[in-house]
C-alpha cells in the first residue's frame, strides 16, 4: 500500500466542522475514539423535535438522557427526530453523524452544565470514529446562546443487573410497579398476563429431553402445525444450506439437510416466537427482531463448530440460545405497552448505552432479566435461561458461563459490523481463552457467516 493510500485511510474531521471552528478561533486536535477513553471525557449531541420545531440537547456519554427531565424543563414532549429528517439537516454540510456543535446546525439548544466541569472534552466532530478535543473555555465560546440545566442521569456507577426475578408473576408486576410509581407515575396491571405455552412448542420440548426421540417423532411433531412445516421445509431449501436436489418433506429436511438437532431448535424456536407477537413500535435504528436473531444464532452455530471438542457445549442449545437471545423484547413490549412505547423512545436518544441500563432505569427490570424468567417459567432448560440473563456479563464464569458467553461474544462480532443498535463492548483476552477461541478466529467465523447476508436476511423474512 502507498503512502498516499495509507493517509487517505485515517479519517479526519468534516472540512466544514473544521472551518467553522477556525472562524470562532476555538483551538481543536483530532483524537481517534476508543473503548479506553472515559466516556466523561466524551461530549455527544441528539436531536430532539415536536411539532414545535428541534431542539439539539448536548452530554457527556456517561450520562442517560431522560425525556421526562427534559419535558419538565421545557413544557414540550420531544423525541429524537426522524432519521429522514436529521439527514436532510446533514447532508448539506457533508456530515455523516451529528457533531457536537450547534451553532454549525443553528438549532436552538439545551446542554448539561456538568458538560464543562472537565478542562477538556471530546466532542462528537460529524465523522464517526473521530473526536475533536476542546478545552472546555473554548467550548464554551460555542455554546454562548444556548441554556444549560441539568437533565443527564449519571451512569458512572450503573452496573448491568443480572439478579434473578421473583417466581411469580404477581411479585414481578409488583417489583416493576413500585419502581415506576417512582420513576413515570404509572400503574401496571395486578398481575402479568403471560400467554400460555403453544401445544407444539410443549411436544418440542418434551422431545428435547427425550434421548430416545427420533427423526419420526420430531418430524411428526412438525408436520401437525401446517405453517411450522412449511417453515422448516422452506428453510432447508434455501440456498444458504445448499441443498442437493429438491426438500419434499419434512423428514426429507431432516435427514438431508439440517440434521435432528438443528430442526428441534428451529422448530422450538420458531414455535416460541409465534407466541408473541412483534411490536408495532420499535426504536430508529432497531436491527428487525428476526433478522437479528437469525444472525446470532448464524454466528453462535459457526463459533460452536470452532470450540474445541473437549470444550464444546451442546450445538443445539447454544444456536436456540442465539435464536431467542433477544426474546425479553417481545415479553417486555407484551406485558408492559404502556411503558414499552417510552422505552423505544429512551432508546433512540441514548444509543451510546446498552439497552439494558435505559430498560432498567425506566423499568427497574431488563429484557434480559424477563426473558431468563420466562424460560424459566415455562420450564425450559437452564442452560437456556443462563444464556439469556448473562449474555451482556462477559465476566461470567458461574454454571452454563459458555452458553452465556457465546451469545454475548456473538451479539458483539455483530455490533462491530453495524448488526445491533448499540456499541460493542470490548472483551478481553481472558474472555476468549475462556470461551476457547482465538479473537482471530472468531472474526473469521462472523466475516463468513456475513458473506451469505443476504440470503440469512431471506430466512428472517420468513420467521417475520
Amino acid at each position: 500500500m502507498t503512502e498516499v493510500a495509507l493517509e487517505t485511510a485515517v479519517p479526519h474531521a468534516p472540512l466544514v466542522v473544521q472551518q467553522h471552528l477556525d472562524k470562532l478561533g476555538v483551538t481543536w486536535s483530532e483524537v481517534i475514539d476508543s473503548p479506553a477513553i472515559e466516556a466523561g471525557r466524551k461530549a455527544q449531541a441528539v436531536l430532539l423535535g415536536d411539532a414545535v420545531g428541534t431542539l439539539m440537547v448536548l452530554m457527556t456519554q456517561d450520562q442517560l438522557l431522560d425525556l421526562n427531565r427534559i419535558a419538565e424543563l421545557t413544557g414540550r414532549t420531544l423525541t429524537a427526530v426522524p432519521t429522514e429528517r436529521l439527514r436532510r439537516m446533514l447532508d448539506p454540510h457533508q456530515l455523516a453523524s451529528l457533531p457536537a456543535l450547534p451553532s454549525l446546525i443553528a438549532a436552538p439548544y439545551l446542554y448539561d452544565e456538568r458538560l464543562l466541569d472537565q478542562p477538556t472534552l471530546l466532542i462528537a466532530s460529524g465523522t464517526p470514529g473521530v473526536l475533536l478535543e476542546i478545552a472546555s473555555e473554548q467550548l464554551r465560546k460555542t455554546l454562548a446562546n444556548g441554556s444549560a440545566a441539568r437533565f443527564g442521569e449519571s451512569m458512572k456507577m450503573a452496573r448491568l443487573s443480572h439478579a434473578a426475578l421473583p417466581a411469580s408473576t404477581a411479585e414481578v408486576s409488583k417489583q416493576v410497579q413500585a419502581f415506576t410509581a417512582r420513576r413515570i407515575q404509572q400503574r401496571l396491571e395486578s398481575t402479568i398476563e403471560i400467554p400460555p405455552l403453544a401445544k407444539t412448542a410443549q411436544k418440542i420440548i418434551k422431545l428435547r429431553v427425550d434421548p430416545n426421540a427420533s427423526v419420526d417423532d420430531i418430524a411428526g411433531v412438525v408436520e401437525t402445525d401446517p405453517a411450522l412445516a412449511a417453515q422448516v421445509v422452506s428453510w432447508a431449501a434455501s440456498p444458504y444450506y445448499a441443498s442437493p436436489g429438491k426438500v419434499r418433506s419434512v423428514e426429507d429436511a431432516i435427514v438431508r439437510v439440517l440434521g435432528f438437532d438443528l430442526v428441534i431448535n428451529l422448530a422450538l424456536g420458531l414455535a416460541l416466537g409465534k407466541t408473541l407477537s412483534l411490536p408495532k413500535d420499535n426504536p430508529q435504528h432497531a436491527t428487525p427482531y428476526w433478522q437479528q436473531s437469525i444472525y446470532t444464532a448464524a454466528v453462535i452455530e459457526g463459533l460452536t463448530r470452532a470450540i474445541p471438542r473437549d470444550k464444546r457445549p451442546e450445538a443445539g442449545l447454544t444456536y436456540l440460545g442465539g435464536l431467542l437471545h433477544n426474546f425479553g423484547y417481545l415479553l417486555l413490549a407484551h406485558v408492559f405497552p404502556p411503558h414499552f412505547s417510552l422505552v423505544c423512545r429512551h432508546l433512540e436518544v441514548n444509543p451510546h448505552l446498552n439497552h439494558s441500563l435505559v430498560e432498567q432505569h425506566l423499568l427497574g427490570l431488563s429484557r434480559e432479566q424477563i426473558g431468563a424468567w420466562l424460560m424459566s417459567y415455562w420450564d425450559m432448560p437452564d442452560e437456556l435461561a443462563t444464556a439469556l440473563r448473562f449474555q451482556n456479563d462477559p465476566d461470567y464464569e458461574g454454571e452454563h458461563a459458555m452458553y452465556a458467553n457465546l451469545v454475548c461474544l456473538a451479539v458483539n462480532l455483530l455490533h462491530a459490523r453495524g448488526i445491533g443498535s448499540e456499541p460493542a463492548a470490548e472483551l478481553t483476552p481472558a474472555f476468549f481463552e475462556r470461551v476457547g477461541i482465538t479473537r482471530e478466529k472468531a472474526e473469521e467465523v462472523v466475516a463468513k457467516v456475513l458473506e451469505a447476508e443476504k440470503l440469512l436476511r431471506e430466512l428472517a423474512h420468513q420467521f417475520g
